[in-house]
């Protein structure tokens, strides 16, 4: 063994070792000691099995990315390169995926179960979620951590117009979209200026203040009790009663799964609209210019570019979206409440953008369904779930490191349409 070798084992073992006691430090208080209730109260339960796990898990995962990933070339990726399939047939493959995806999501309530249908709605409003934020972070290279805030103004837009003026859905669904847009172009102009880590911050705090004046502002918003009984929406003018409803007007048997499918439709058609228009305004002189600012912003100036203009209409499009999800969620749920709209669920939607490859409208797909039907195929490990779920989205990270769908399909081209890398692609400083 050569000295260089022992040099570099050396130090991945020293790398590994300090992550496995920073781990150990951390599980011993958050995973080693758990209350549980019992008759007269609180006990303490000891679960240092899990802790020696976890410890063993981070030591040889840090011992190999130390190896093969952190000191020179990604070996691992490299590696996954030899047996993967070359770009070009990647992007053959990919032209196949899209229709094949919405053609089992069309189909999927005629087989689909109760169950199904249901995590078939969640996925989607994902997928919108991830549509409309990525037009800001993927397209614009704007850094957004506060994009739950407009979520919550499209829920809470919807319900409180059918509370106080018995507004339907459906003319409530064009508002809560304007009003997040509004809201968002209240963020853009104090953001202008700023750039990277100051935007991801001043981002986050307006997230939390939305949280927070729902949360307070109880007699308007209901404050932590939330709003309930909010209206669901109608199939034109018809309401999904057992009588003088959907199923007498078709003459067909009442069901109560007339109304989930409805649903599921209606979160289908709203994602395809997201990302119709998106397509759409990414060919626009507007969505050049937004891929421009991602590039270089100076560069985007000095080309005579309005930037202002640009982040503004980057905020306010996909605050949009997140509005038009927000009014679905509320009208699905029929309660709405400040505890769905936490920085974790922004932090999911990001996480979706990223992992599926920032600027790729069939990563945010492909990485929704990855991210939330995988927590569903992880719920019987139960506690371990959540470090199954994280460990497998390191290893994803480490093989495609520009997300899943690692090439983009340029807006404008001479003379042939091809596909480039990601990394030829800028993620954006904000």
């Amino acid at each position: 063994m050569s000295a260089f070798t022992q040099t570099r084992m050396g130090s991945a073992l020293k790398d590994a070792a300090l992550a496995a006691v920073i781990t150990l430090l951390l599980a011993s208080i958050m995973v080693g000691m758990k209350t549980e209730t019992a008759m007269g109260g609180l006990i303490l339960k000891s679960q240092w099995q899990m802790v020696a796990i976890m410890v063993i898990v981070v030591f040889i995962g840090r011992l190999i990315m130390s190896l093969f990933v952190f000191q020179g070339e990604n070996a691992l990726s490299g590696a996954f390169k030899t047996v993967t399939p070359s770009s070009e047939t990647l992007s053959k493959i990919g032209k196949l995926v899209g229709p094949a995806l919405l053609l089992f999501a069309v189909t999927l309530p005629i087989y689909g179960n109760r169950y199904a249908i249901d995590l078939g709605i969640l996925v989607l409003t994902y997928i919108m979620l991830g549509w409309g934020l990525n037009i800001v972070v993927g397209l614009a290279g704007l850094l957004d951590l506060g994009y739950v805030a407009f979520y919550a103004v499209g829920a809470y837009s919807y319900a409180l117009f059918a509370q106080y003026f018995d507004l339907s859905f459906w003319i409530c669904l064009p508002l809560a979209g304007i009003l997040a847009a509004f809201w968002g172009m209240i963020l853009g102009f104090p953001v202008l200026r700023l750039r990277g880590d100051y935007l991801a911050i001043v981002t986050l705090a307006f997230g939390e203040i939305i949280r927070v004046v729902l949360l307070n502002w109880y007699e308007f918003t209901g404050g932590p009790d939330g709003i309930s009984r909010i209206p669901r929406p109608s199939f034109f003018g018809l309401e999904f009663d057992r009588k003088n409803g959907f199923a007498d007007f078709f003459g067909i048997d009442y069901s109560s799964m007339h109304r989930v499918i409805f649903l599921f439709y209606l979160i289908l058609v709203l994602a395809l609209v997201t990302n119709f228009v998106t397509m759409r305004l990414r060919k626009l002189p507007i969505g050049r210019a937004w891929e421009a600012l991602r590039e270089d912003e100076i560069a985007c100036r000095s080309l005579g570019i309005n930037t202002t203009n640009t982040k503004l209409t980057a905020f306010a499009l996909g605050a949009m979206f997140g509005g038009f999800a927000g009014a679905f969620f509320a009208t699905r749920q029929g309660f709405v409440s400040p505890e769905s709209f936490t920085f974790m669920e922004s932090a999911i939607i990001l996480a979706i953008v990223v992992l599926g490859g920032l600027g790729s409208q069939l990563g945010v797909v492909v990485a929704s369904i990855v991210m939330i039907g995988g927590f569903e195929v992880f719920r019987d490990l139960e506690d371990l779930r959540m470090l199954v779920f994280g460990l497998l989205m390191v290893g994803i990270m480490i093989w495609k490191p520009r997300g899943i769908v690692s090439s983009r399909a340029p807006s404008v081209f001479l003379k042939e349409k091809k596909s480039v890398s990601g990394d030829l692609v800028a993620e954006g400083e904000g």
